[in-house]
């Protein structure tokens, strides 16, 4: 068996970890966007799913010109919200994971 002190000591390490791990959870949560409904720069209104589906799709491209200039971001947050999103993770999802991405096994 181990001693009071050794367990108590565990005990104590393992409610730490626990805090410790939902610490970071709760910092990777999404805030909210405020950019949501309103309108862009040039007073074009909020970005729906047809522009979020093209920004998916051009992501590997946005993402490396955004690495060396500060004018462009990879999301637009002057968007419609949902259905942006659901435009913007399809375009993702078929340039790295769809028909435009996928490679097939050769056995």
């Amino acid at each position: 068996m181990q001693p009071a002190r050794g367990r108590r000591a565990r005990r104590v390490a393992t409610a730490v970890l626990a805090v410790g791990v939902l610490v970071v959870l709760a910092a990777c949560a999404a805030g909210p966007n405020p950019g949501v409904d309103t309108s862009a720069l040039g007073g074009q209104g909020p970005y729906g799913f047809w522009w979020g589906l093209w920004q998916g799709m051009i992501l590997p491209v946005t993402f490396i010109v955004s690495l060396f200039t500060d004018s462009v971001s990879i999301y637009e947050v002057h968007n419609t919200g949902n259905w942006y999103d659901v435009g913007y993770v399809l375009g993702i999802s078929l340039v790295f994971g769809g028909p435009l991405g996928a490679r097939r096994a050769r056995h």
